[in-house]
């Protein structure tokens, strides 16, 4: 609306000017006869026009009695239009005739307020963004039809296509092929990730290189997609503390700029004429206007969110994205955070003939046929190796202790200390170490006989360690809570290089450890993805979930990670800190401007004989929105992908 406007109004601006008297008077030349008449009529279609926004915004302000920048433009437009009609009549000296100033000051605050919304605009192109994922249609399968129907008929149980290179439609299952997914837009890893049978996968996803089937387990509201949708809305709708000081500092200015247009008057009247007084009047209303101040923090705030969103970190509470720059201890949950939160194969130890390989092979060959996790590491951990998985047979398993399968015409057992005590083997000497690191340890007897152990632990994520070092290099504490035992929790505390770590932790007490370091005098900011997790998420000055872990735990949080790397919560702390600076930088640019301008337009430079024309006020006015808009833009620079630190800090290991 205001770009149209603009053009318009500039388009019907330029024979105002021209044709107004008191500028050809400027310019050395007379409008005589007709054409006196050109500038009132223009003028004012442009006051009633293009000043319509302005006017209906000031009216809306009265009802609401929360006075503000549109009652300011308001004031000045109208005292000008009422001063030009009444010197055009004769009522008037002709020294108030202010068609062309009128006339350039609705085009200029136009053009100010174009560029503001624009910026706006840009700001919520995040849930636009995330609208556009899903694709128009979608192909579901009806029997041995396929028909092409809305997403929004989706319902869960359905099947449906998706094709190379197309959306998901709808959260679900993969019940049929395999597909490199790329996940960026809800995550912000650009890594594509593998999906096949049995695998979820997120409405707006693609697949990259291959077709495949899903069944639908969510619609409409209920999926992830539209659950980003909600938390980034509430973000940019949700306030904060600078921006409640912005508003009450726009308040204060109303009337600051409102006493300072009366005491203008009055001096003007008393040392002036009173053509003077009502031209420095306008020119202290239409200077004074807050359009800065009022657009420094939401500006900043909406485009960091965008911003964040569009990398997979949804900021569900301003206050939390401005607390996070003053907090100096970050304490991770360990299970599902900076581990993998599923046990992986770490070591192979064989007794001869066997080497590792093919001990490997018969225990992943012994558990395929189980459900369990440390079955599912052990083929994976085979598969990862490409050894071939030979068929078994006769597969029982006995809770506790363990399984038993034939392979190859071999019985193969895998189990823990009480299939060791009821085959009456005796484990490996390398066993009590690894038990010191806490390791899970399962024996593999062939024929009887103890042939080798597996090592398995919950696997630290390879992004975990950049993430602490990052952390260290700004300065903060890191630590670690788990319910593991000490030898765990010591194991991956000193891979990790971490500060300190509380082990044995139950869930009811984590919070108290929060309020604990909070005790210490740190600000606190939470890390975790369980519903154990949530009473600390609420307890911490800012709690951070992982966007694959509970409902309890994201609602408990201020920021989600869509993904589950823990580099994120360096991505969240710099945004903070460059938000927080534009913050600064945009309330005293706003700020300070209207300070110093004001009395420069209220003529405090007159007795020196510099007095600011009404025209350059205007100018001077949009141009301070455009210099806070312009500053926060430059957010859209801030780089949010997960880096490496490169700065490392010594191990600073302190058992608690």
């Amino acid at each position: 609306m205001f770009r149209r406007l603009f053009w318009v109004m500039l388009a019907l601006g330029i024979p105002t000017v021209a044709f107004s008297p008191m500028f050809g008077m400027l310019f050395g030349y007379e409008v005589t006869g007709w054409g006196r008449w050109v500038a009132p009529i223009l003028g004012t279609i442009i006051y009633i026009w293009g000043g319509k926004p302005f006017l209906t915004g000031g009216y809306d302000e009265i009802k609401a009695r929360q006075p503000g920048m549109m009652l300011l433009i308001s004031l000045g437009i109208t005292v000008a239009f009422v001063a030009s009609w009444g010197s055009t009549i004769g009522l008037l000296g002709h020294e108030l005739e202010f068609w062309w100033e009128l006339a350039l000051l609705i085009v200029i605050m136009l053009l100010g307020h174009w560029v503001e919304m624009r910026s706006l605009a840009q700001t919520s192109s995040a849930l636009d963004s995330l609208a556009a994922l899903l694709p128009d249609e979608a192909e579901r399968v009806e029997g041995d039809s396929i028909v092409t129907v809305s997403p929004a008929d989706l319902q869960v149980g359905d099947v449906v296509i998706v094709r190379p290179g197309g959306s998901v439609p709808a959260d679900g299952v993969v019940a049929q092929g395999t597909a490199s997914m790329d996940e960026s837009m809800i995550t912000g890893e650009s890594r594509t990730v593998r999906r096949s049978e049995g695998d979820t996968v997120v409405a707006g996803t693609v697949a990259t290189d291959s077709g495949m089937r899903v069944q639908i387990s969510a619609v409409g509201d209920d999926t992830a997609l539209a659950g980003i949708q909600k938390l980034v809305d509430d973000a940019l709708n949700s306030s904060s503390r600078a921006q409640r000081i912005a508003d009450r500092a726009a308040a204060l200015l109303f009337w600051f700029a409102l006493g300072a247009a009366l005491l203008t008057a009055v001096v003007w009247l008393l040392v002036g004429t009173p053509d003077q007084a009502v031209v420095r009047v306008i020119t202290v209303l239409v200077i004074a206007c807050p359009h800065a101040l009022g657009l420094a923090i939401p500006l900043v705030v909406s485009i960091a969110t965008e911003r964040a969103a569009r990398r997979g970190v949804l900021i569900k509470d301003r206050l939390a994205l401005e607390g996070m720059r003053t907090v100096d201890a970050v304490l991770f949950d360990k299970t599902g955070t900076l581990t993998k939160g599923t046990p992986a194969v770490t070591a192979v130890e064989a007794h001869r003939p066997w080497d590792e390989d093919q001990l490997l092979a018969l225990a992943a060959a012994a558990e395929s046929d189980s459900e369990h996790p440390l079955a599912k590491a052990i083929v994976a951990a085979a598969r990862d190796r490409d050894l071939e998985i030979r068929p078994a047979t006769d597969f029982s398993s006995s809770p506790a202790v363990g399984v038993e399968a034939t392979v190859d015409s071999r019985t193969v057992q895998v189990g823990g200390p009480y299939l060791l005590q009821q085959q009456g083997g005796q484990e490996l000497d390398i066993a009590e170490k690894w038990r010191l690191d806490g390791a899970i340890i399962l024996h593999i007897l062939v024929d009887g006989t103890v042939a080798g152990a597996l090592r398995l632990v919950d696997e630290v994520r390879p992004e975990s360690k950049a993430a602490i070092e990052a952390l260290h290099a700004n300065g903060l504490e890191v630590a670690m809570i788990t319910g593991d035992a000490d030898a765990v929790a010591a194991s991956v505390s000193a891979e990790l290089g971490l500060d300190r770590y509380f082990a044995g932790v139950r869930p009811e007490d984590k919070a108290a450890k929060v309020a604990q370091l909070q005790d210490e005098g740190r600000a606190v900011a939470m890390v975790g993805d369980g519903v154990n997790d949530a009473p600390a998420l609420a307890q911490a000055d800012v709690g951070i979930a992982i966007g694959a872990g509970t409902d309890v735990a994201i609602a408990s949080a201020g920021v989600v990670l869509a993904s589950d790397d823990p580099r994120a919560v360096v991505g969240v702390r710099a945004l903070s800190d460059a938000a927080y600076r534009k913050m600064v930088q945009n309330l005293w640019w706003a700020g300070g401007y209207n300070l110093l301008a004001v009395p420069l337009a209220a003529g405090i430079l007159a007795p020196i004989g510099l007095v600011m024309p009404m025209s350059v006020g205007a100018i001077l006015m949009s141009l301070s929105t455009v210099v806070v808009a312009a500053n926060a833009q430059l957010l859209r620079r801030l780089d949010l992908r997960p880096q490496t630190a490169t700065v490392s800090t010594p191990n600073r290991q302190e058992n608690t």
